[in-house]
């Protein structure tokens, strides 16, 4: 989170390049817990570099499967130990794959993933 100096009122905004040191140190210790894990990876204003203060991070987890319905899967993905907020989103390899065929906008946050961990046969960008 924002950290304040000592000698100022001024918020400090972690860099993208302490944040994503972060996710990588993250996922790490996640993907143990998580053997269903293939690819995770940062999308929005950190991927884009355009971060600013207050900026969330936009976080993109595919799994092998799952039977948890999407609008229920980040509540299994503690991001809290994380420098600033994270939004989650989970989704299936297959689902993954589909978002291909779908809207422009689904088409963009596909194109702008920048990957920090994955296994396997993990699904491309």
């Amino acid at each position: 989170m924002p950290a304040r100096s000592l000698r100022s009122p001024v918020l400090r905004w972690p860099d993208a390049e302490t944040v994503v040191t972060a996710l990588r140190r993250w996922v790490d210790d996640i993907a143990v817990e998580h053997p269903g894990l293939l690819r995770l990876g940062y999308f929005g204003s950190y991927a884009r570099g355009d971060w600013g203060v207050g900026s969330d991070l936009d976080i993109v987890i595919i799994v092998q499967d799952t039977a948890i319905p999407f609008e229920r899967r980040a509540a299994g993905w503690d991001a809290t130990s994380l420098p600033v907020p994270a939004d989650v989103l989970v989704y299936t390899a297959d689902e993954w794959h589909r978002l291909a065929e779908g809207s422009p906008m689904a088409r963009a946050m596909r194109r702008e993933v920048r990957w920090v961990w994955g296994q396997g046969d993990a699904p491309s960008s």
